[in-house]
C-alpha cells in the first residue's frame, strides 16, 4: 500500500506537506513510502508495523529526528546508507526487521557505525563505549544495497505478500473482522466472542471472564451495542502493548480530547 499525500495530511493534521512535523502511520499496511521524499520538515516519523523494505525516500528528511520502524520488511542493513546524511537523527528503533539477523551485537556496532550521532537505538540508550566499540566490530556501509531489477515485478510482489502475511497473522489476534462483529451483534457467535475476549483478557494479565456469562447470552438477550463495545474494547487495550513511546503519546492525547468533549457534553446537558 502506497502512503499518499490525503493521508499524510490527515495523520499529521496540516494542510501542506512542508508543515508536517510528526507523522504516525504505525500498523497501515504500507510498503511505499515515497511521498516521504516530500516532507522536507518531518521530525518524527512513526512506521513500525508496515511492509516498508526500502528507505530511500527518508534520506530528504533532513529535519527527521526520530524514526520507528519496528517490524517492518527491511531485509538489508544497507538500507542505513540512506540514514547517514540525517544529521538530527537521534531515535532509531529498527528491531524486528530481516536485516537484524541473528547476531544481535553485530547487528547494533554495524547501525552505531554508521550512525553514530544516535542516542538511542531500539529504545536502548547508547553509551560513549558502544560508539567506541562499534568502529571495530561494526561493518561500514558505504553504498546504498542493490536494488532488485524486479523491483516492481515478482520481487517486490513477494515481500509485500509476505509482510501482509504476517500483518493479517497479528490482525486476527488484534481485533475482531467486520463481518464477525456483524454476527455477534447478531448473537449467532456471542458465545465464541466471549472466549475470544477472555483470551485476550487473560494475555493482557486481566481476568478472564466470568463461565456464567458465556450460557447467559442468547440472541435476544446479546446487546449489539455492548458487544461492539467490548471487542473494541478488548482490541485497543491489546494494541496497547505493541505501541512505541510516540504511539503512546498519540493515543494519551486522543484519548486527553476525547475525555474533554464528553465532560463538556455533560456539563451542556446538565
Amino acid at each position: 500500500m502506497r502512503l499518499s499525500r490525503a493521508a499524510v495530511l490527515a495523520r499529521a493534521k496540516a494542510v501542506a506537506l512542508d508543515g508536517v512535523r510528526r507523522l504516525n502511520c504505525w500498523g497501515s499496511r504500507l510498503t511505499d513510502i515515497s511521498i516521504c521524499r516530500d516532507l522536507p520538515n518531518v521530525e518524527v516519523i512513526t512506521f513500525s508495523l508496515n511492509g516498508i523494505s526500502d528507505l530511500e525516500p527518508l534520506n530528504q528528511c533532513q529535519n527527521l529526528s526520530e524514526l520507528y520502524l519496528r517490524k517492518n520488511n527491511i531485509a538489508s542493513l544497507n538500507e542505513l546508507f540512506y540514514l547517514k546524511n540525517l544529521p538530527r537523527l537521534r531515535v532509531l528503533w529498527l528491531s524486528e526487521n530481516p536485516c537484524c539477523g541473528s547476531d544481535p551485537h553485530r547487528y547494533r556496532m554495524t547501525v552505531l557505525r554508521n550512525l553514530p550521532s544516535l542516542q538511542k537505538l531500539d529504545n536502548q540508550a547508547v553509551t560513549e563505549e558502544e560508539l567506541s566499540q562499534a568502529m571495530v566490530d561494526g561493518e561500514e556501509i558505504t553504498a546504498p544495497p542493490a536494488r532488485r531489477s524486479m523491483e516492481n515485478g515478482c520481487s517486490a510482489s513477494t515481500e509485500s505478500s509476505a509482510a501482509e502475511s504476517t500483518m493479517e497473522t497479528e490482525s486476527e489476534l488484534l481485533s475482531f473482522g467486520l463481518e464477525e462483529t456483524k454476527l455477534c451483534c447478531s448473537g449467532v457467535l456471542a458465545g465464541s466472542c466471549m472466549c475470544r475476549q477472555s483470551k485476550i483478557r487473560e494475555q493482557l494479565g486481566m481476568k478472564p471472564v466470568p463461565r456464567d456469562k458465556f450460557s447467559s447470552f442468547s440472541p435476544q438477550e446479546t446487546d449489539c451495542s455492548q458487544n461492539t463495545r467490548n471487542n473494541v474494547l478488548s482490541a485497543i487495550l491489546l494494541l496497547t502493548k505493541e505501541l512505541d513511546a510516540e504511539g503512546l503519546e498519540v493515543v494519551q492525547e486522543t484519548v486527553g480530547r476525547r475525555l474533554q468533549a464528553f465532560r463538556k457534553r455533560e456539563l451542556q446537558e446538565e
